[in-house]
């Protein structure tokens, strides 16, 4: 029954992308980051859905290439550079023939989000592609948070399966990220609903659905028993608090979960956050720490790094401290990640583009302030802003550099951005009624005044 739905549903976005290319960006990223044929058990389990996604949503941006606009801004020039940066390094790998399968792969996400932020550009869009970002991972977060209240977090939560973030650690940095624009849309449900497929939905269910969603979500991120999730998790809260206009109420929400939920976590729970203090006696944890000065030492004998191979045996022998097939780890760090596979001037461009979207977000919260309809812009963007911080926080622990979500929070602000300077721009050029209607007026008291003085 599941495959049945799963491909019913593959089929009817299909069918609506190839008369809107933007819908098949959409069916992507949903396939992309939720998987949802993994959660079958028949024929669709291994059905290539994301590649029927991918060729879709072409052939459809061919035959409508009036819907399609060049992404532009600084953060996608600089994604840019950094995608051309990893083709040197993986050029100058150490070890080709893994460096290119995972360089193709990296390159399936990139290119696909400048492919989404192409086809992303009314508000309506851009609700659409917010809402198919957090009903993907908030999925995971609602069950994953009825299951940790279910049994008193004494069992962990997995993500979606052959993901990025099947992963226990993986999947609360992908929530943590998710909470914020759940938020956002628990506050602005009318936006939601101009998503075509929300709109007979109740306002009032949307508003309580996105926000005991968000809950549940903090739920399971706690229940994780993630170390780098609740650093991220203190990071994203004072980040929510701070950008909110509800500050106290939100203060006092986040208190008050603490209060309720700390006194029911279990001993394991205490347990694993214990060791945050006597990291030095946790494997794991020197483990992580040997990754990351093998990534230095790499970054510091080749300026191209070792091109998505840091990890790799024949990689490690040569430039980690330890010897020893037990200290082979992976960075658990998109900051370590990205020195050891590109150099320190691909780690430049990696902290460039998250740098550059944030800032973005910034400007373009500013610019929107004072025009009573682009309210939501500001809320948005300070949402985004709050959603990167979290995945900067969590990421310093896990290899999540190339991860498709925080792209498309970078398509999120480059796409808001652009629709808040071309409104900005037409109102500057053409005044609002009652300014323009003044304006004949003074010029006519003008006129006659400098007559009766001549």
């Amino acid at each position: 029954m599941r495959d049945i739905a799963v491909v019913l549903f593959f089929l009817a976005f299909a069918a609506a992308a190839l008369r809107r290319p933007y819908y098949g960006a959409l069916l992507w990223v949903i396939f992309g980051l939720m998987n949802p044929h993994r959660l079958t058990y028949g024929f669709a389990f291994s059905l290539p859905f994301a590649q029927l996604a991918v060729i879709v949503t072409v052939l459809s941006m061919a035959l409508h290439y009036r819907q399609v606009r060049r992404p532009q801004g600084v953060s996608m020039a600089l994604l840019l550079a950094f995608t051309g940066w990893m083709a040197i390094t993986s050029a100058m790998s150490l070890v080709p023939e893994p460096t290119w399968t995972k360089y193709v792969d990296v390159l399936k996400v990139i290119g696909m989000t400048f492919v989404v932020a192409a086809l992303v550009r009314t508000r309506e869009e851009i609700m659409g592609l917010l809402v198919a970002m957090v009903a993907s991972m908030g999925f995971f977060g609602t069950k994953g948070g009825l299951f940790t209240i279910a049994t008193g977090g004494n069992f962990r939560v997995w993500g979606p399966p052959s993901s990025l973030v099947e992963g226990n650690n993986e999947l609360a940095v992908a929530l943590i990220m998710t909470i914020p624009l759940m938020y956002f849309l628990a506050t602005h449900p009318m936006l939601a609903r101009e998503f075509y497929p929300l709109r007979r939905i109740p306002v009032r269910v949307l508003r309580w659905g996105f926000g005991l969603g968000a809950l549940l979500c903090t739920a399971s991120a706690i229940g994780s028993q993630s170390r780098g999730a609740l650093l991220a998790i203190i990071a994203m809260g004072a980040m929510l608090t701070w950008r909110s206009k509800s500050r106290f109420k939100i203060a006092s929400l986040i208190l008050a979960a603490v209060v309720v939920a700390l006194p029911m976590l279990p001993d394991t729970w205490w347990d694993r956050m214990s060791t945050i203090k006597t990291y030095e006696e946790d494997l794991s944890a020197l483990q992580r720490i040997n990754a990351w000065e093998t990534a230095i030492n790499i970054a510091n004998d080749r300026f191209t790094g070792a091109g998505f191979t840091t990890a790799h045996p024949e990689v490690f022998d040569r430039y980690s401290p330890r010897p020893g097939r037990e200290w082979i780890y992976v960075a658990h760090s998109i900051y370590f990640q990205v020195l050891g596979d590109h150099g320190y001037i691909g780690l430049l461009l990696f902290l460039g583009l998250g740098l550059s979207a944030y800032l973005s977000a910034g400007r373009t919260a500013r610019l929107a302030k004072g025009h009573e309809d682009l309210a939501w812009a500001v809320a948005l963007m300070n949402m985004c802003k709050v959603s990167l911080v979290g995945f900067g926080a969590g990421g310093a622990f896990l290899s999540l550099a190339y991860w498709d979500m925080p792209y498309y929070v970078i398509v999120l602000i480059m796409a808001t951005n652009l629709l808040v300077r071309q409104q900005v721009k037409q109102r500057v050029a053409r005044p609002e009624p009652a300014v323009a209607a003044m304006a004949p007026a003074r010029a006519s008291a003008t006129g006659r005044s400098g007559r009766g003085a001549s």
